[in-house]
């Protein structure tokens, strides 16, 4: 069995990064409803995240996603995030809403639409080197919708020469997270569509290039605790995106439509050393209807619990009923950590660290909505259409 001070020890250490675009207004397809007091600026943005980091003590970097977060300094914005006890995590490149990209970015057939992919990406770079963000993520939305519309294997080539070169500027202390998706918004062939395309280019590449399992991205029941152990035995699980889906890409809080999945996952992470390897464990989420900070809030008070359930399985009976062949049991040692109540656990682990046991209580007696409901008039909401 665990003890109590190794789990409050892990808790404690456990850094969960948020992404700046939850921050702004962010929808569905058909209608993005906006709400008073959104971020206007990469800054406020910023302003926001740390009130996260605040009430949860386990938030203390923000991804930025390039060209939503430009700014004139990055130096500039990276000392305003150390002004309010942040730092900038991974930077998130953008090959996606250019209308150049129509027929994708670094996989399209235009030789000279493949080169402005891979600008934008090599700028994304000189943007961490001025950040001193360790991690670049690269999402493509490249596929195809028809059969015949393009060459299969010659769009893997097209990748492939791209993330060569940019795996080629990388410092030496710099990573590149290839993350996959199984479709959208192509429907016919998507460029990387799984784990083990990503996983394939990633391996050609070199240590420094590691798979993102964002956990929307599967289809209806995958088993992605599979996926995540096999990346970590392997080495190459670099970071979460997390966030739940009931039926496609939903970027819901994460733990809302399966937290025994999410339990589960968590198992395979503590079980494969993930929580003190160079996993990053990152939010990718787009709150629509409901506030984003306390969604923000409760998406990492839900990685939390999951984390919490998965360091008090009790390894050694588990083993002893694997080795045995004790079905029943094993599943037992399984659901007896899931089915504990980790909230009084986490509320003592926040208090020891000085905070309140009760994060989203505590954001509500702030004042902090009310006070940018009143302040942030004007300007442009950050956030995109739909």
């Amino acid at each position: 069995m665990t003890e109590p001070a190794m789990v409050k020890a892990a808790l404690t250490s456990q850094a969960i990064e948020t992404p700046s675009w939850a921050y702004g207004n962010s929808g569905t397809r058909f209608k993005v409803f906006a709400r008073p007091g959104v971020p206007r600026t990469p800054e406020e943005k910023l302003d926001d995240a740390a009130k996260v980091h605040e009430f949860t003590g386990a938030a203390p970097t923000v991804a930025l996603h390039i060209p939503w977060d430009t700014v004139d300094d990055y130096a500039a914005l990276a000392g305003h995030a150390r002004d309010r006890g942040l730092t900038l995590g991974t930077v998130n490149a953008n090959t996606f809403q250019d209308d150049d990209f129509r027929l994708g970015s670094v996989c399209h057939p235009n030789p000279v639409v493949r080169r402005k992919a891979l600008d934008h990406l090599l700028a994304c770079v000189d943007i961490m080197d001025a950040t001193g963000s360790r991690d670049l993520k690269l999402w493509f939305a490249d596929g195809t919708n028809y059969p015949g519309q393009d060459d299969i294997r010659e769009r893997q080539d097209r990748l492939a020469e791209a993330l060569a070169a940019v795996y080629e500027r990388l410092g030496d202390d710099q990573r590149m997270l290839l993350e996959y998706k199984l479709f959208e918004p192509a429907f016919y062939t998507t460029d990387v569509p799984d784990w083990g395309t990503a996983y394939a280019h990633c391996l050609k590449l070199g240590p420094r290039a590691q798979v993102v399992v964002d956990t929307g991205h599967h289809a209806p029941g995958t088993n992605i605790e599979f996926i995540v152990a096999t990346l970590l035995r392997e080495g190459r699980l670099g970071a979460f995106d997390f966030n739940s889906r009931f039926y496609a890409d939903d970027d819901l809080m994460v733990g809302a439509a399966d937290p025994f999945q999410l339990f589960r996952i968590m198992y395979e992470v503590v079980r494969g050393g993930g929580l003190t390897a160079d996993v990053a464990f990152m939010l990718d989420q787009c709150h629509n209807i409901e506030e984003k900070i306390p969604a923000i809030i409760r998406s990492v008070m839900n990685v939390q619990e999951a984390t919490a359930k998965a360091l008090l399985v009790d390894r050694e009976a588990l083993a002893a009923a694997q080795r045995t062949g004790d079905v029943l049991e094993a599943n037992a040692a399984l659901m007896d950590a899931y089915n504990t109540d980790v909230r009084p656990l986490l509320a003592e682990v926040r208090e020891e660290q000085g905070l309140d046991g009760d994060p989203m209580a505590a954001y509500r007696r702030s004042g902090w909505a009310t006070k940018t409901a009143e302040e942030r008039i004007g300007g442009q909401q950050a956030g995109w259409g739909a």
